[in-house]
């Protein structure tokens, strides 16, 4: 006898959309080809697409479903067999290894099929759970109250997490479900039924992905070519341009360090790149300048966090980068103990965009007189947003005492210090370093003069400290809604 997966991919071809027979053109509401004749075309769909409880139970698949309902229910049963209580682990493993060698061979549209299966058809047992919930309302302030919780913790344990624990059995399964949620999170807003699914996968990423699970290690140009070339695909902050650039980051003064887990192992999860120098730096150039006089590393007293780099997207929602830096900082300070400052050159990503619509707001605060110098510079009294951001395109042809450029710096402090929602940063990258208790430190002019600089920021990079001693207070901070920033950047707030 053959299995469902032999089935399915003897008969592959006749399960694609568009491959059915004049019997799935009726099935949709089309009339068969008769002598030869074109079909007449099926009427459009009213109704949207067939509920998966619908398509399970059906005879002929319509026209735009991937799997016809014969495949669909094969491929349950192959999922419930995964789960099947009566089987070992090892049987489990070997069934969910055999899924996934099927899945592997499946179009898109396919997939969507098995993540709805996953999705809705393994979801917790909606009668136990409202019995659990109601015993354990009954049971608050009672000795049975504790009791009580065990059984709703039970229940709302779904089959859904016993199939995804099933899959991670196999040496692969992990690269499997990491890489199948990364396929699905672009599907999200335009199928609510997938939520549970990625839920469920995000709830289990964040225990499997604990920092406390993972290793920290350092690469370096003696680590294999192969996790070398990972870096330079991952890269999402500086473009390595080449093989010397790479070496750049990685040699002398330069140090790099991802976290790993042992079921992905040649694969950083996140990597922070960091150059020990003995100033803050204020721009990119000459950290990425491969001509550059190296700094002896044993010298050196300050180390920048330039570019940080996750490379999972299957893992969005799962926070390490934290951890990251903090485990970076305390292997730094026993290999270099001369190191005291600890910053970064950062991006600022959403500032041009921000900017765009709320330069209208910030230009009335300007003082009489700086409204009227800005206004001679563009050619208008009193200024427009409009011949703002067109003189901005100058960027850094712009000198120290342009009345344009001393009004992009005082947005960008606006921006980063002040333009939050939900009392949180609206700019992502401050976002994570202030959450993780740095400040709002310097906002550097011209600081990535590359074209996605300008186009990010106008060129605009910003240094957060990270000072020891005081992260929990700037967190705290936070937490009320307010950022914690230097002096100087305090001085370039708006003041109306």
């Amino acid at each position: 006898m053959t299995n469902a997966s032999e089935w399915i991919t003897r008969n592959v071809s006749r399960l694609r959309p568009g491959a059915g027979t004049d019997a799935d053109a009726k099935a949709a509401g089309a009339k068969p080809a008769v002598d030869g004749a074109k079909p007449a075309k099926a009427p459009k769909a009213t109704t949207g697409p067939r509920p998966l409880a619908e398509r399970l139970e059906a005879t002929l698949r319509r026209h735009g479903e991937a799997l016809a309902p014969r495949a669909l229910r094969r491929a349950l049963a192959d999922l419930q067999a995964v789960i099947d209580p009566r089987v070992s682990e090892v049987e489990a493993g070997r069934r969910a290894h055999a899924v996934v060698q099927w899945y592997a061979g499946r179009e898109l549209d396919e997939r969507r099929d098995i993540w709805l299966l996953m999705s809705e058809r393994f979801a917790p047992d909606v009668k136990k759970v409202s019995s659990a919930r109601d015993r354990h309302q009954a049971a608050e302030g009672t000795a049975d109250e504790g009791q009580a919780e065990v059984h709703l913790r039970r229940a709302l344990v779904s089959p859904r997490a016993r199939l995804l624990q099933r899959f991670a059995i196999d040496p692969d399964g992990m690269r499997f479900l990491v890489d199948l949620r990364a396929q699905l999170l672009p599907h999200l807003k335009s199928d609510r039924r997938l939520l549970p699914l990625d839920a469920e996968l995000e709830h289990l990423f964040s225990t499997w992905f604990d920092v406390a699970f993972l290793d920290l290690r350092r690469i370096s140009w003696d680590s294999p070519a192969s996790l070398i070339e990972k870096l330079i695909q991952y890269e999402a902050v500086h473009d390595i341009k080449s093989w010397a650039d790479v070496k750049n980051r990685l040699d002398s003064d330069r140090r790099c360090y991802g976290f790993f887990h042992p079921r992905l192992p040649n694969t950083p999860l996140i990597f922070v790149e960091v150059a020990l120098v003995d100033r803050i730096s204020d721009g990119i150039v000459p950290l990425l300048d491969e001509a550059a006089e190296p700094v002896k590393a044993d010298r050196a007293t300050t180390a920048i966090f330039y570019s940080i780099s996750n490379t999972q997207d299957g893992l969005r929602g799962v926070s390490f980068g934290d951890s990251l830096i903090k485990r970076v900082v305390e292997t730094l300070q026993e290999e270099l103990p001369r190191l005291k400052v600890f910053a970064t050159l950062s991006p600022i990503p959403g500032f041009r965009g921000w900017l765009a619509r709320q330069a209208d707001t910030l230009l009335p605060r300007l003082d009489e007189k700086r409204q009227a110098d800005l206004g001679r510079v563009i050619g208008s009294l009193p200024p427009t947003a409009e011949r703002l951001l067109a003189a901005a395109e100058e960027g850094a042809a712009l000198d120290a005492r342009s009345p344009v450029r001393q009004f992009l710096m005082n947005a960008a402090a606006e921006y980063l210090g002040r333009a939050t929602a939900d009392g949180k940063p609206v700019d992502p990258v401050a976002r994570f370093h202030l959450g993780n208790g740095a400040r709002v430190e310097r906002l550097n002019w011209a600081g990535d003069p590359s074209p996605k600089g300008v186009k990010q920021s106008y060129g605009l990079m910003v240094n957060y400290l990270y000072d020891l001693r005081r992260l929990d207070k700037h967190r705290t901070l936070l937490a009320q809604g307010k950022v914690a920033v230097s002096g100087d950047v305090d001085d370039l707030f708006l003041k109306g």
